[in-house]
Formats: C-alpha cells, structure tokens, sequence
C-alpha cells in the first residue's frame, strides 16, 4: 500500500509540474469553469422563477445537487480525462507494451499517472455552492460527513463506467466518442431526479445510475435518504469496481501489441 501510495505522489507531483509550466491555462479553466456554472444556474432560476418546484425540492436543495454535479465534473476533468482518455492512444500507439511491463498493477497506472490542475475550479466551485446552499438550509457538520460516504459510491461509480469504456479500446481503438455520450448521459444529473418523466427516472437510476450520483448525496445531506438506496449505491459502486477490474484482465487477452 505505501508503495502505491508512494507513486500516486510521485505522479502527481509530476503532473502538477508539468501542467505549471502553462499557468495561463488555469485562468482559462477557472473562467470556463464559471461560465459553466453560471449556465447551469441560470437553467435552474428558468425553472423556479414562476414558483415551480422538482416535486418538493426547494431552490436552496436544488443548489446543493447542482453543487455536487459541478464537483463531481471536476472530478471527472482531474482524475479521469487527463488518465483514463488516455488508454485509447496507449493501445494505438503500442505504448500499452511498457505500461504492462511495470511491476505495478496496469489498471493502478492508467488510473492515477497523471493529475490534471484545470478540473480543480469546478471541484472547487461545486463544493462552494453546496456549502452556499447549506448555509441557507442551516445543515450541520454531521450532515456534511454523513453525505460524504454517498459521493465517495459516486465517485467510484463514474470511474469505474469510465474505465470499463476505456478498456473497449482494446477492441474498438476510436471509442471518444462512447466517452462524451456518457458525460452526456451524466450531465442528467445537474438536476434532481424528481425533474424527469418516470420513464426517465427509472432509466437513469436502473439503467445510468444518474441518480446514485448527484441525487442520493443530496438526500444524504438534507437529511431525507432512504438507508435502503444509500446501501444500494455502495453495493453498485463495490460491483461496478471489481467489474472494471475483471473486463480489463479479460480485455488484455486480446490485445496485440501495435510496436511488434
């Protein structure tokens, strides 16, 4: 463990050094970052500025599942674009040779080698709407650490979609597209669920667990979760983790160096 350890410091000391070397580009993150925000929050005011509620959700609690969507997007931009997006040009370029030559695990290191700076305004940002909105709603400490254990399920659920993506490239060696259809699908969840049809309830909580991802925290933190669905994420976040563990181990069965 603390050799893993060890080398997630080095990478990412690595990484941050490198990304430095062009700190205009955070300014830019950070400006895109708000501009994206603002959107979101200006399709939330649409909705209530004629008193409309998402059955029950008050503006100030519609906040806080935005402020998780825009963290978890960060999220997505630091840890998963800059490492997992990267396994398709690994494949194509036979560079995955060296990559399964290491001595340390190959879905460790596709996983954690690189840290990108430029989804740190969006984490940043999301978590300062959430504590915004749970200023307003007078939400304790207790709370926010309870909320905390459905956002790691979420976390682990997103990498590990993405991952199991990723490892399709084995296969299919153009797959940017399958990756942007999924952000697409997640972006469902800047709104809370009781916003959709039932149709697209049930499609986004049986089919793409949009809700496990934003919703469920929300609940989590307002104090109004179901136990039963808390526990639900968690056992799909485990099933999901090991799942992307196993289809890797079966994916490299068929892979064929590009360099030989």
């Amino acid at each position: 463990m603390n050799k893993y350890l060890n080398l997630i410091q080095l990478f990412w000391r690595t990484s941050i050094a490198a990304e430095l070397e062009y700190r205009l580009n955070f300014l830019f993150a950070a400006l895109s970052s708000l501009g994206g925000l603002a959107g979101s929050l200006f399709s939330l005011f649409l909705f209530y500025q004629k008193g409309y509620n998402f059955q029950g959700w008050k503006w100030q609690e519609a906040l806080i599942v935005v402020g998780i969507f825009t963290f978890l997007e960060g999220f997505s931009s630091t840890f998963l674009a800059s490492n997992l997006s990267r396994i398709v040009k690994h494949v194509q370029d036979g560079t995955l040779d060296f990559v399964l030559l290491k001595p340390i695990s190959s879905q460790f290191w596709l996983s954690f080698h690189s840290f990108s700076l430029w989804g740190l305004p969006d984490m940043l940002f999301g978590l300062a709407i959430v504590f915004y909105a749970g200023s307003l709603l007078d939400i304790g400490v207790g709370a926010y650490l309870l909320s905390a254990v459905p956002i790691l399920f979420g976390l682990t659920i997103i990498y590990s979609l993405w991952f199991i993506l990723g490892a399709t490239s084995i296969w299919f060696t153009k797959i940017y597209n399958i990756t942007e259809v999924l952000r697409g699908l997640l972006a469902a969840g800047r709104f809370p669920i009781g916003a959709y049809p039932p149709a697209y309830r049930f499609f986004f909580t049986f089919v793409v667990p949009v809700t496990f991802l934003t919703t469920i925290p929300a609940q989590t933190l307002l104090g109004r979760a179901d136990a039963t669905w808390i526990v639900s994420g968690g056992c799909l976040a485990v099933v999901l983790l090991i799942a992307s563990s196993y289809f890797w181990r079966f994916a490299l069965r068929f892979y064929t160096s590009a360099s030989s």
